[in-house]
């Protein structure tokens, strides 16, 4: 009896204009017996690279004797942004559309972003899930993103296994920030309004791999597969396994607390991660580092549970200082 294959394709995304092709590898592990198609990726955006570093350890530790049907890994979705350690493309690049992760499905004729997105599509239209793993700071709590509403994305976002969901509105029932943003192209977004199930699950961290991220993530992944029955029931995690043992389900509201004045932040410090918050909770001090005057002390705007605050000491007007998940008491899983 086979064990099981495994095959790593070199693919060209686009063509940069002096003639270098970009190009990533798509890792297709097929089991002997059949099964769902699973499509995974990883860095998006280039400098989200404990993704990467997940879909590593997870080749190594992917049963593949127990494997029934095909996942299909792409470690560097967008090489270009990976090599500049980079969130988005510079203009010069991709001028209209900077950020791969509003592009999607994609268009084999259109811009840099559209093109590679269009390469990588045509894997995705036949998968049956699809796991997009990003990364976040330290200043977030790992959290994995679904369209509302929709249960076999929200089933896949439990077995994942992080202690908060976030439930997205889209299209109609999407504040006027999400259509200004461009999330409509995301490629949860994408995926799941064509009928495949979608996650994106935002792991701490950028930048630096951190071995906790890692196996966090891979435990994720493997708990996906147990849960499509693509391996045996005993590799989901155990809130998985154990329906009561339910996580926190809130909604992907948007909003956030910025910050009215530039100058130096100091976050409270009895506040941490996770923790359910009042409106009007006090959330550090803003003060001007030369003259020591208090400028802002910024406080939540909303009863939910904290997900995000900066620990970024210097900040400017308008940028984000914290996130509160509004807790979605009547939406279950079950």
């Amino acid at each position: 009896m086979s064990d099981g294959t495994h095959v790593a394709e070199q693919v060209t995304l686009a063509r940069l204009p002096s003639g270098v092709e970009l190009t990533t590898t798509v890792h297709t592990y097929r089991g002997e017996a059949s099964g769902p198609t699973l499509y995974v990726q990883a860095a998006q955006h280039g400098r989200e690279i404990n993704g990467t570093a997940v879909l590593r350890r997870f080749h190594d530790r992917l049963p593949l004797e127990s494997l029934s049907g095909t996942v299909v890994a792409v470690p560097v979705a967008n090489p270009l942004t990976f090599d500049r350690v980079s969130y988005t493309a510079p203009d010069s690049i991709d001028s209209v559309n900077d950020n791969m992760n509003r592009v999607w499905p994609g268009d084999e004729s259109g811009s840099l972003h559209q093109r590679m997105a269009a390469h990588l599509w045509e894997y995705i239209e036949d998968a049956d899930a699809v796991v997009d793993l990003h990364t976040g700071s330290p200043a977030m709590l790992p959290h994995v993103v679904y369209l509302a509403d929709d249960r076999p994305s929200a089933t896949l976002a439990r077995a994942f296994g992080t202690d908060l969901l976030l439930a997205e509105e889209a299209a109609e029932d999407a504040p006027e920030e999400w259509h200004r943003r461009g999330f409509a192209g995301k490629l949860r977004v994408a995926a799941t309004q064509e009928g495949i199930p979608s996650i994106t699950p935002e792991l701490a961290h950028s930048r630096q791999i951190l071995e906790s991220v890692v196996e966090d993530g891979v435990e994720g992944l493997v708990s996906v597969l147990a849960h499509l029955e693509m391996l045996p029931r005993e590799y989901a995690r155990e809130r998985d396994q154990n329906r009561d043992d339910a996580p926190v389900v809130a909604r992907n509201h948007l909003g956030q607390v910025t910050a009215e004045e530039s100058g130096l932040f100091r976050p409270n410090p009895d506040l941490d991660l996770g923790q359910s918050i009042s409106k009007g909770v006090d959330l550090g001090t803003i003060y001007q580092p030369a003259t020591y005057e208090v400028l802002e002390r910024p406080v939540t705007d909303r009863e939910g549970i904290l997900y995000t605050l900066t620990r970024e000491a210097t900040v400017t007007a308008g940028s984000k200082l914290a996130s509160v998940a509004i807790r979605e008491a009547d939406r279950t899983l079950e």
